[in-house]
């Protein structure tokens, strides 16, 4: 059951912060990915999902940051 449900919340985290118009919008969305993602493989291996959480969040936020619009724009994110 725990892992259905570290699933399910990776998947919304997934839905929820897949957009990004600005450079603060793909860091936002890139975080919640990854800490969606860094969550749900810590907690699959063994590991920590917080430290997963905070490693995959920072990785993710950078990532994010650092993609241009041209490259990666889904439209207007779901918090806007």
């Amino acid at each position: 059951m725990k892992k259905l449900s570290l699933a399910t919340m990776g998947l919304v985290i997934t839905l929820v912060s897949g957009c990004g118009e600005s450079k603060s919008d793909r860091a936002l969305s890139g975080a919640g990915i990854g800490a969606g993602a860094g969550a749900l493989g810590g907690a699959l291996v063994g590991g920590n999902p917080v430290t997963g959480a905070v490693v995959g969040g920072a990785a993710g936020a950078a990532t994010g940051a650092l993609t241009k619009k041209k490259d990666l724009d889904m439209g207007k994110p779901v918090w806007r």
